[in-house]
Parts: structure tokens; C-alpha cells; sequence
């Protein structure tokens, strides 16, 4: 029998690849995460694996060579520390570059495919999202920690090294189901959500960066197509590289909010608005920008997604409008 290793097993994309794993009919999952925040838990309620290890326990086992006699069919590396504002070098780097380095190592030297989480933070401001080293600069240790573990591996390409396939996918803004552990880092569309509900309308940003009022923009993807590109690279374990996921196309934070607000009045059966109706009727609130994050914030986002495509990956992806209201509808069915 072989396994599927998961990392970040109970953690946003972790857990919905998991749950897309079951709905494969695969059961036989061994499972890596760090519990401490224990309320993640509730994201693997709903789904069927074999073993629950905790990450430290896991690697240990890994480098005492425990797992030698067991038959790995692909490791699911979406294990990090994903804070954005979490300027702990040391521990970034020990958890996000080092374990990635160890555990691609381990996959090597098995011949596992090793399918893992890089992040668009590697590009910083800038403003070409492709992926080549011109164009990254990340602007915080974890853009840093994950930018580098892509030249780790980029070496390795170069040199011809590979014994089995390795894909890095560089996830932009990624929205969707099991997000409501991870509190301020959760998405964007999770958190206008919670918002509405709670004060009837939702604050965006306003002017910045030659933007106006809510206009700023990100590539939004829904976990669903983060899934579907994950487990196309699975089906086709002889393509490696490193790949932008994301949609492709930026939408602004007035397009993601207008879609949110009318997914719960539509849900209400309220007829739908336009953005101006919901400005002018207070539905969508604009605040200052905080100082706070004035030069540290990426106002626009795009993957540049031609060697996906290239690599044959040619579905559709959800726009903000479809999934978004698909994520709300979730949402909903939860809290009844």
C-alpha cells in the first residue's frame, strides 16, 4: 500500500487537499501539522486519513530513517508558517526553508514526487509576476523564506541533479473553505464576510499607492482551483519547475466585496446592487489607509500564468464573482 504525506494537514490548503484526496477514494494519508493552535483540529473532522503525526515527531522519525520500509506515492509540502507579519528570522526560516529542505531531500533520495507551497510574496512590489529572478524581491522574511527554498531547488534543476519530480507552486491570494483558524492572515473575502454580518457593511482601504478608493488589486484564487492544479501536477509526475498559481487576471477589493455582499443578499433573496448602490447605501466603507503598512504592501497582483498553462494545465479558473459566491454559500451551510 502506498501513503500520501501531508503537511499542514489541518491548516487551509492542507485540509482541503486532504478532503479532495478522499473524494479520490484515498483514505491511506498520513498527516503532518502542529496542533498547538489546537481549533484547527475541526478541519480534518470531516475527512479520512491513516495517521496524525505531529511535525516534530514526523521529521525526527524522517532523519532516523523509520519511514525506509514505507512506500511514499507524493508528499503534499503545504506546511509553514504562512504570517506575513511574523518578523521572527530564525523561526521563519527554520520553518519554512529548512523543513522544505529537508523534506525534499527525503523525497529525493526516495524518489517521492514532492509537491509544495512557494508564495507570489517572492515578487515584493514589483510589478511582473513571473517566474524569473529579475523580477523577485521579496519584502519580508517570509517572501525571503520561500524565495530562497525556489533557488535551493532552482540549483538542483540546473544541475541536472532531480531523481524525481519536484513542483513549486508560487500561490497568490487564495481564498476559500477551511481559512477561519488563521484569524488576521485568513483572506480578504473571509473576512468581509464576517464583517457584514457583523456590522451590515464592509471597510475597505482607500486611496493609495495611485489607486482610488478600494481599487487596489490582487490576483484572487479559490482554494478549489488551487486543489485542481495540484492534483493535475500529481496525474502528471513527469512535469517539475516552479509555477505561478493564481487566475491570472486581477480583480480590485470593490469587485471582491460588491461579489460577498451580494452572494449574502442573494442568499436573503435581496436583489442584487451595483457598486455604486452599495457606496451610496453604505454597504462598502472606505477608511485611511493604515500607516502601518505604507511601503509594505503589494496594491497590485497578477499572475503571469503562461508556464502553467504551457505545462498543460487548461481548465478555467473561478472568477472573484463565481468564487466567491460559491465560498459564501460554504459559509453559510456552516453557520446554520
Amino acid at each position: 500500500m502506498s501513503y500520501y504525506v501531508v503537511t499542514g494537514a489541518a491548516g487551509f490548503i492542507g485540509s482541503n487537499i486532504v478532503s479532495a484526496l478522499n473524494e479520490r477514494g484515498i483514505t491511506n494519508i498520513i498527516a503532518v501539522d502542529d496542533l498547538t493552535e489546537g481549533n484547527k483540529f475541526l478541519n480534518m473532522v470531516d475527512s479520512e486519513i491513516a495517521y496524525y503525526y505531529d511535525k516534530t515527531e514526523f521529521m525526527q522519525y524522517v532523519c532516523e530513517h523509520r519511514f525506509s520500509d514505507l512506500k511514499i506515492a507524493a508528499i503534499f509540502h503545504e506546511g509553514a508558517c504562512s504570517d506575513t507579519m511574523n518578523h521572527d528570522g530564525r523561526f521563519m526560516m527554520a520553518n519554512n526553508y529548512q523543513y522544505t529542505v529537508d523534506l525534499f531531500h527525503w523525497a529525493q533520495d526516495k524518489k517521492i514526487p514532492f509537491l509544495y507551497a512557494s508564495s507570489a510574496a517572492v515578487y515584493g512590489k514589483g510589478t511582473t509576476f513571473k517566474e524569473a529572478r529579475q523580477y523577485e524581491s521579496p519584502l519580508n522574511v517570509y517572501g525571503y523564506s520561500k524565495f530562497l527554498f525556489d533557488q535551493y531547488l532552482r540549483n538542483y534543476v540546473k544541475n541536472n541533479k532531480l531523481k524525481s519530480q519536484v513542483v513549486g507552486f508560487r500561490y497568490f491570494n487564495v481564498y476559500g473553505f477551511h481559512e477561519q483558524h488563521k484569524g488576521r492572515m485568513a483572506s480578504v473575502a473571509f473576512h468581509h464576510f464576517n464583517q457584514f454580518h457583523e456590522k451590515g457593511y464592509v471597510e475597505l482601504f482607500g486611496e493609495y499607492d495611485g489607486y482610488e478608493n478600494g481599487e487596489q488589486k490582487r490576483d484572487f484564487v479559490s482554494v478549489e482551483d488551487v486543489v485542481k492544479v495540484n492534483f493535475y501536477f500529481l496525474d502528471n509526475p513527469e512535469k517539475s519547475g516552479i509555477y505561478n498559481l493564481g487566475t491570472g487576471k486581477s480583480e480590485s477589493f470593490n469587485e471582491l466585496a460588491r461579489a460577498t455582499v451580494n452572494a449574502i443578499r442573494e442568499s436573503q433573496d435581496k436583489e442584487k446592487l451595483s457598486l455604486d448602490e452599495m457606496v451610496a447605501q453604505g454597504l462598502i466603507r472606505y477608511i485611511d489607509f493604515p500607516d502601518s503598512l505604507k511601503g509594505k504592501y503589494q496594491s497590485f497582483t497578477e499572475a503571469d500564468i503562461s508556464q502553467l498553462r504551457q505545462a498543460g494545465y487548461h481548465d478555467d479558473f473561478f472568477s472573484v464573482e463565481e468564487g466567491v459566491s460559491r465560498y459564501v454559500n460554504q459559509l453559510l451551510e456552516q453557520n446554520t
